[in-house]
């Protein structure tokens, strides 16, 4: 499977980093099958960091292996397990399992005003739901462990302005 991470920089080495702000899946090194959200997102990453350039990197990860030897969440829907599931990281309160990988809906910046009404008691979950459904969700990967970043092998990476390769 092809998966792509938006950045300011090459990351031929992904590593686990702990995050000090709550993220969708938690912390774990975050990736797309949408080429399209990793450019994206590496753009908000370079605007943000004010250095290096917008890079999107490219891996394959081994499912096939993953699915035989990792603990792994998958989210089908943005549905009310995964809502409650988001939330939960976003406000670094999950208590759940622990997982290898997490895959689902990305929280992105289209749904955060819907997710923002409903956490400050705006909209019920029912009404989060259905807002959340008319939106064009995009993938995200999360790998949260030593165990499933060791099955992601780096491709090549490429300048999202230029579409140069940085190295591969």
């Amino acid at each position: 499977m092809i998966l792509y991470h938006g950045s300011n920089t090459t990351v031929n080495n992904p590593r686990l980093i702990e995050q000090n702000r709550g993220l969708d899946f938690g912390s774990g090194f975050y990736l797309t099958t949408n080429k399209e959200q990793a450019a994206s997102f590496s753009e908000i990453v370079y605007r943000r960091k004010k250095t290096g350039s917008a890079i999107v990197n490219v891996y394959e990860f081994d499912m096939t292996t993953a699915e035989k030897t990792l603990s792994i969440c998958k989210f089908d829907h943005a549905d009310v397990e995964w809502l409650r599931f988001v939330v939960e990281n976003r406000l670094k309160t999950y208590k759940g399992s622990s997982f290898d990988l997490v895959i689902g809906a990305v929280a992105n910046d289209t749904v955060m005003p819907t997710i923002q009404a409903y956490l400050n008691g705006f909209i019920n979950e029912e009404a989060t739901i259905i807002t959340l459904k008319t939106s064009n969700l995009v993938d995200q990967v999360c790998l949260k462990t030593e165990k499933a970043l060791s099955l992601l092998k780096f491709i090549n990476a490429y300048e999202t302005r230029t579409g140069v390769k940085t190295s591969g």
